[in-house]
């Protein structure tokens, strides 16, 4: 699992990640949350925990130096060092260890910091299966809004917390209009970039493929009788 651990420490620590997360970083726990552009634009998601001396974000490893730059630049006089923690990530569904924190997205399992995977567990499935999006498949930087996506759903983002940047379009989106577009599930003739449409016209885009069902972005208002070039797909 290609996975970075970044450790949050510093005295401002939950001062800092409290004005730019989606959500705050739990005190007990696992949470999950992403960090947006000022346009309201996704650029990374991670899961979060805490110990008495640090916050932590869990992020895909791509995504970890761009991460640590992003947040060193809204660091400026803050009392906040962020580093590799180096810490080895596992996860797993059933049988989960001692020490094992709940993944907060639906269908998720468990995650151990520390420990080895448990099981050959197909995540593509399960996140097809639970309409989680992967960073850099579904969640594309500077592309993709949350709210698209689902983490309302996926427990990724507090309306209730305050400003964090890139809120005010998201609470816009939350509140001031109806989504027209966003992750769906889909059957039938499927294989990862696939463009989907209906009548000629375009619909979305086949992401994560499991079996006969994927992972899309679409259209909402267009998904009657679509199709790929290899054949008809529908909502699943």
């Amino acid at each position: 699992m290609t996975r970075t651990v970044l450790r949050i420490s510093g005295d401002d620590r939950t001062r800092f990640l409290h004005g730019l997360l989606t959500r705050d970083v739990p005190e007990t726990g696992l949470g999950y949350a992403a960090l947006l552009s000022p346009q309201g634009k996704y650029l990374a998601d991670f899961l979060t925990f805490s110990d008495t001396d640090a916050h932590y974000l869990d992020v895909a490893k791509d995504f970890a130096p761009s991460l640590a730059q992003r947040l060193s630049m809204y660091r400026l006089r803050s009392k906040v060092s962020i580093e590799d923690s180096g810490m080895a990530v596992a996860r797993g569904l059933e049988d989960a260890p001692d020490g094992a924190l709940a993944d907060p997205r639906p269908g998720m399992g468990w995650r151990h910091y520390g420990g080895a995977e448990s099981g050959d567990v197909d995540w593509d499935a399960e996140r097809v299966e639970n309409l989680v999006p992967e960073s850099g498949i579904e969640l594309i930087p500077n592309e993709s809004y949350i709210l698209e996506m689902g983490f309302e759903r996926l427990n990724g983002v507090d309306f209730r917390k305050g400003c964090f940047v890139g809120q005010e379009i998201v609470a816009r989106m939350k509140h001031k209009t109806e989504l027209r577009k966003g992750l769906g599930r889909v059957r039938g003739a499927v294989s990862p970039g696939a463009a989907i449409t209906s009548g000629g016209r375009p619909v979305g885009t086949v992401h994560t493929v499991s079996g006969d069902r994927a992972l899309a972005y679409l259209r909402f208002d267009r998904t009657a009788e679509m199709e790929t070039a290899d054949g008809p797909v529908a909502l699943a």
